[in-house]
């Protein structure tokens, strides 16, 4: 349950988050609103640290955690801000989510285990996924004007690769360490390699209408990764699959809010998604 409870927790701030650096990236650029959310985040990170310690001294494998989930985290927003300025939340977001599958993926090849009954509910969640994330052109005019999905696509893909892994490193910081560990790498190594060169050469772009995105984006991200590196205690195979419905709720926010469409078969896909999380937590409570 701990799994459960503490994936839909970060499912709800991812889904606020995508939904509010979508309307940022849109106003300032992928690369501003990326520094300026590292910048929120660390600041939001110090008392978390200040509160919970650091801990034990480090071992070299857990300083290579540390290393590749700093990378993994500051690259993958970066692909997945830049795939928001450019395409649709409700299509970018669900195939950003695919993050949790892999994540999955990678936990259980690694020998975590898992019962039958939930790696089939996964698969099912992952089907869900795919369709919600498959956008068939209608051929009509209005489909030929419609804004381009394959750039778009590629990136949210890219950001889902480095996701996945994040998710599985930030779970094993998670069990390993602190939760401190788990939020502070992605925030240090992005303000320095991203947010500091960008303030230094006066590139870090800000206005009045982003600043609220920024702040809230920067907040939910830290407090998303917090609260699964909790969850990862529990399972990181299931909190990771959990985690990724943050694509349905950002996906139907998405219609409702900024009126973006979505197919017949990406609806099937959001209640595919929904269920399968149902059943999951039934299964595991």
């Amino acid at each position: 349950m701990e799994a459960i409870l503490g994936g839909a927790v970060t499912a709800g701030c991812w889904a606020v988050s995508t939904l509010s650096s979508s309307r940022s990236a849109r106003r300032i650029g992928a690369l501003s609103t990326l520094a300026w959310v590292m910048v929120v985040g660390l600041a939001v990170s110090v008392p978390i640290v200040a509160v919970g310690g650091v801990g034990q001294a480090l071992t070299t494998d857990q300083v290579v955690l540390l290393a590749i989930a700093g990378i993994s985290n500051v690259v993958g927003l970066l692909f997945g801000y830049t795939a928001l300025r450019l395409g649709k939340v409700a299509v970018v977001a669900p195939i950003m989510s695919t993050e949790g599958a892999l994540g999955a993926v990678i936990a259980i090849a690694a020998g975590e285990p898992l019962a039958a009954a939930s790696g089939v509910v996964l698969a099912l969640i992952a089907l869900g996924v795919l369709l919600t994330a498959t956008e068939v052109p209608e051929w009509s005019p209005a489909a030929r004007n419609a804004e381009p999905v394959l750039v778009p696509a590629g990136l949210a893909l890219a950001a889902a690769a480095c996701f996945g892994v994040n998710l599985y490193v930030s779970g094993r910081i998670g069990i390993e360490l602190s939760v401190a560990w788990a939020v502070l790498p992605a925030r240090v190594a992005g303000a320095v390699v991203v947010a500091v060169p960008l303030l230094l050469t006066g590139r870090a772009t800000l206005t009045r209408q982003a600043v609220p995105f920024v702040v809230i984006s920067g907040i939910l991200e830290v407090a998303g990764i917090a609260a699964f590196a909790l969850a990862a205690r529990g399972g990181i195979a299931v909190s990771s699959v959990v985690a990724s419905q943050f694509a349905a709720i950002a996906a139907v926010v998405s219609v409702l809010l900024f009126h973006e469409r979505l197919a017949r078969h990406q609806l099937v896909g959001v209640t595919i998604i929904a269920t399968g999380v149902a059943v999951l937590t039934a299964i595991q409570g």
